[in-house]
């Protein structure tokens, strides 16, 4: 085979350059198509343009063509060509690679009064204090914490519940602040807990560390009472009422909740949707389950299709923006960060939906025993018996991390640009990777993408929400975007109560 030379590949003095970019035929419209570039700028115009785009007829005065360039997918004409627009974007885009990890997580104690049917870890009684963390552990876990050079630490405190081994919590925090006191870091404390029976004790040091507080609220009482049992049968109620606590010690805004979705909770998307406007919410996140846990071995009973999430997931959508429409302020989270992605030059930073990977990188866990790892569900699967994750432990140093097996081989499928099914993905710029999650699905950290619940859920969100952009209303427009520009900080508190 003869190859043409470079000159076949170069048009004349009014010619363009196509800059590196993807596409996908609109769901609702297959007349039309996605366009992004490679730093995550996009647009939408009909086939035929993008056919004629590609072939080099697309003329250079067009407002097409103007759109096209300013978004960085085309540059023309030859002589000024510049890549320095789209460096700069993807360096913003990519912008949390740097510092190192932002999110430490640290389970203080396995124990929990709950029997969840969802639970993702391993759950142990309340009187089994040998899975609490001791006290020997404290000294390596803040030494470790300062030896990343992120200038800012988020510290969440999990479980289990917390809240039942808090002489940790409070020794962790103050030995931390102490530090601090020298390395001069920008703290945040979040504590994940259900917040059943917390005291004015614990609540009056939450507020002198200026704590936040994470709860799980599945709905109203009879869903939440399926979804999370106690033996007393009263899990809804007791939630409610700490979180009242809470609020009356710490503030209103001082608690935010979470919802984990059970096939039951596919029932009732406006149900869920009105009891957070009840409890006075102004945030919601709707959670399908995991493959960790509990919540695998009873997926049979409790769990869905993404297919099935996908549809809920639209009505509770609906549901939402019509609260907001009618005065009442309530943003869903995970459309905040897509939507922040699709409509901001920046990035939320949310570790699950980084590319390279957020595992490791973006955030490290501190297990009770004082094993380490890159991500809360490399945990989990430590706990079901597949500990290949884990990054080591406390009495090794952070390079020791990552140079671990564990890093290394998650780094293989730590690039969503570089994995089959993703390279030519147009979301890929504004996605992300998450190996463990494809480890634990399918057995690989690479996957299988067109049969990955992962990529199921991400795109279909990326197509909902387009879909939904396009068909609002000029308020429904404004909720949205709205969303968008909160989203960067609403990122680091979305890690699961468990």
């Amino acid at each position: 085979m003869k190859f043409q030379p470079a000159s076949a590949f170069v048009g004349g003095p009014a010619s363009y350059q196509l800059l590196p970019l993807r596409f996908r035929r609109l769901p609702w419209d297959s007349a039309r198509v996605f366009v992004s570039s490679a730093a995550g700028d996009w647009l939408t115009c009909r086939h035929e343009e993008l056919a004629s785009l590609l072939k080099g007829e697309l003329p250079l005065d067009s407002a097409l063509m103007q759109d096209l360039q300013a978004r960085h997918i085309v540059a023309g004409p030859l002589d000024s060509l510049t890549l320095a627009p789209l460096l700069s974007q993807l360096r913003t885009r990519k912008g949390y690679m740097e510092g190192g990890p932002a999110l430490h997580i640290v389970v203080v104690s396995l124990r929990c009064h709950h029997s969840c049917s969802y639970c993702q870890v391993s759950r142990q009684d309340t009187q089994q204090r040998q899975f609490d963390m001791r006290e020997a552990h404290n000294a390596k876990l803040v030494e470790r914490l300062f030896q990343w050079p992120s200038p800012t630490l988020t510290i969440e405190f999990q479980g289990g519940e917390p809240l039942l081994h808090f002489e940790q919590v409070k020794a962790l925090t103050e030995l931390i602040q102490a530090r601090n006191r020298t390395e001069g870091r920008a703290l945040r404390f979040v504590i994940a807990s259900t917040l059943h029976g917390v005291t004015n004790t614990q609540l009056d040091f939450f507020g002198l560390h200026h704590f936040e507080l994470s709860t799980s609220l599945d709905g109203p009482a009879w869903l939440h009472n399926a979804n999370r049992p106690i033996p007393s049968r009263d899990s809804y109620e007791r939630t409610v009422a700490g979180i009242g606590r809470a609020r009356q010690v710490l503030g209103h805004d001082s608690v935010s909740a979470l919802t984990t979705l059970t096939a039951k909770s596919l029932t009732a998307p406006e149900a869920i949707i009105e009891e957070y406007r009840l409890q006075g919410f102004h945030s919601i996140s709707l959670r399908p389950l995991s493959p960790y846990g509990f919540a695998r071995k009873t997926a049979h009973r409790i769990g869905y299709s993404m297919r099935d999430f996908l549809v809920f997931y639209r009505k509770a959508l609906d549901a939402i923006i019509q609260l907001n429409a009618n005065g009442y302020a309530l943003e869903e989270t995970h459309a905040s960060l897509l939507l922040t992605q699709l409509l901001t030059p920046f990035s939320h930073g949310y570790v699950d939906l980084r590319s390279p990977m957020g595992a490791g990188v973006g955030a490290v866990v501190y297990d009770y025993d004082g094993r380490v790892y890159p991500s809360d569900e490399a945990r989990m699967l430590a706990a079901q018996g597949e500990d290949r994750f884990c990054l080591g432990t406390l009495d090794q140093s952070v390079h020791e991390w990552l140079t671990s097996p564990a890093m290394q081989e998650l780094q293989a499928g730590g690039v969503a640009e570089a994995l089959p099914g993703c390279s030519d993905c147009a979301y890929v710029p504004l996605c992300g990777a998450d190996p463990v999650d494809h480890f634990a699905r399918q057995g690989d950290v690479i996957g299988h993408r067109p049969s990955s619940d992962f990529c199921t859920k991400q795109m279909g969100l990326f197509d909902l929400l387009l879909e939904r952009m396009e068909q609002a209303s000029s308020t429904e427009r404004r909720i949205l975007e709205g969303w968008a520009i909160g989203a960067r900080q609403i990122a680091p508190a979305l890690e699961p109560v468990h």
